[in-house]
This record gives C-alpha cells, sequence and structure tokens, in this order.
C-alpha cells in the first residue's frame, strides 16, 4: 500500500470512479461523514434500489441535511464513525469521502473495526482520503495542517489490512477538478466550515489569500486535488 503516488494520471469527478468500481443497485449502503450529502445526493440520485444510510458528526451540518425532503431514499443520522448506529452485518457497501482523517487519531483503530461490524460477508468498503500534495494543500496547510492527521489515516487502513481485519481489494490514485469563483467563495466553503472552527489572525488571513491569489491565476481558478481510493472487504 502507497501513502501518495507521484504521477497520477486519471482526472476526474469522484463519482466517475465510485460508479467504475462498484456496483450500488439494489444495495444498502452506508456513507460515514456525508457532510453537505452532496456525494450523498449523486449516489442515491442514481441507478435503482439504492438505501443509504448517511451519517455525520457535525450537529449544524446534520439538522441541514434533515431539511433535505427529496432523498427518500437516504435516512440521515447523528453519528460518528466510532459507534455506528447499525445492528452486524447490516451493509453492502461502506463509504468514507475524506472523512477517516476526521476520526480522533486514537479512534481511527475502533472506527474501523466498527465498520467492519456492520459490513455484510464479501461486502466492500471504499475510503477515499486526499494526498498531502498539490496546489491547493499548499493554501490550506497555511491555517490547517492535516499532514498528521491523513498520515495517521493511512496508517490505520493499513495496519487494518496487516492485522486481517480487512483484505485489500484495489488501490486507486486519481486527481479531482475543484474550482473556485473568487477568493469570498473559498473562505466560504474551506475557511467557514462548520465541523472545524478555523480562527485566522489578520496577517495569516492575509497570508492565506495572497496564497490562494497566486495559485489561483496560475491555475485560472481550477485546482486538481489528488486522491488515494483503498477498497476493502472482510
Amino acid at each position: 500500500m502507497n501513502i501518495n503516488f507521484k504521477s497520477i494520471q486519471k482526472t476526474c469527478p469522484e463519482a466517475e470512479i465510485i460508479e467504475s468500481v462498484l456496483l450500488l443497485n439494489y444495495k444498502n449502503i452506508l456513507e460515514l461523514g456525508c457532510g453537505d450529502a452532496s456525494i450523498t445526493r449523486l449516489i442515491a440520485s442514481s441507478g435503482e434500489g439504492r438505501i443509504i444510510t448517511a451519517t455525520e458528526v457535525d450537529q449544524i451540518q446534520h439538522q441541514k441535511n434533515l431539511q433535505i425532503d427529496d432523498l427518500h431514499n437516504v435516512d440521515f443520522k447523528l453519528a460518528g464513525s466510532e459507534k455506528i448506529p447499525a445492528d452486524d452485518n447490516t451493509f453492502d457497501i461502506v463509504f468514507m469521502f475524506k472523512s477517516l482523517h476526521h476520526v480522533p487519531i486514537d479512534l481511527m483503530d475502533k472506527a474501523l473495526q466498527e465498520v467492519r461490524r456492520v459490513l455484510r460477508t464479501r461486502g466492500l468498503v471504499y475510503i477515499s482520503e486526499p494526498v498531502f500534495d498539490g496546489d491547493f494543500n499548499e493554501i490550506l496547510r497555511l491555517f490547517h495542517d492535516e499532514k498528521l492527521v491523513r498520515q495517521s489515516a493511512f496508517e490505520a487502513i493499513k495496519k487494518s489490512v496487516d492485522n486481517n481485519v480487512f483484505s485489500l481489494v484495489d488501490e486507486i490514485f486519481f486527481c479531482s477538478p475543484f474550482t473556485f469563483n473568487n477568493f469570498k467563495e473559498f473562505e466560504e466553503r474551506i475557511i467557514g466550515v462548520t465541523h472545524t472552527e478555523h480562527h485566522l489572525s489578520n496577517d495569516l488571513y492575509t497570508e492565506v489569500k495572497k496564497k490562494f491569489e497566486y495559485y489561483y491565476q496560475k491555475n485560472s481558478g481550477n485546482f486538481l486535488i489528488p486522491n488515494r481510493v483503498d477498497i476493502l472487504t472482510k
């Protein structure tokens, strides 16, 4: 297993990766850490017979998700990955989109054990994590350096494979496009997220804005974010 792969060739929205490697129709699906439910919506609105439980630990975002009234095959729950509100052997597919590194480091192993508990035999776990690299990361790390937690998430996954909690089915590297129209949008979508409180001093705010403007001009507002996907089974 590799935490990074320097020559990533594939660039696409993550939805293309999901649909190309997994059969989701008529499956019972769990998404851990669904955020604003944007990927939840993509999965729920495609295909047929998809029943989804989507959990979120951020109470503010969870309350927003509960206001969604057009995803009738999705059940939103307030819960963390280390204590999943489901019976053993419930789900065919478990998703973690950029959420494992948000689990407290000392609870990552427990979270993966919980995933194994609720996963059916021959079910699949899809864990997507951002690679600590790229222009977007150079901006983010100024006020939210995730190097340690991303490394810890990778080590937790590798440990689960080494200890036969899971078997590794595949490891995929790809870049996902991410676009901002201006710094104000970056500030709202990234600095202002409710799951993490970012308190930037005036000097740091100025530095972040300056770095953003540099890479914004360099990339015309279009960023390519490197990702690693580990697909596991039990």
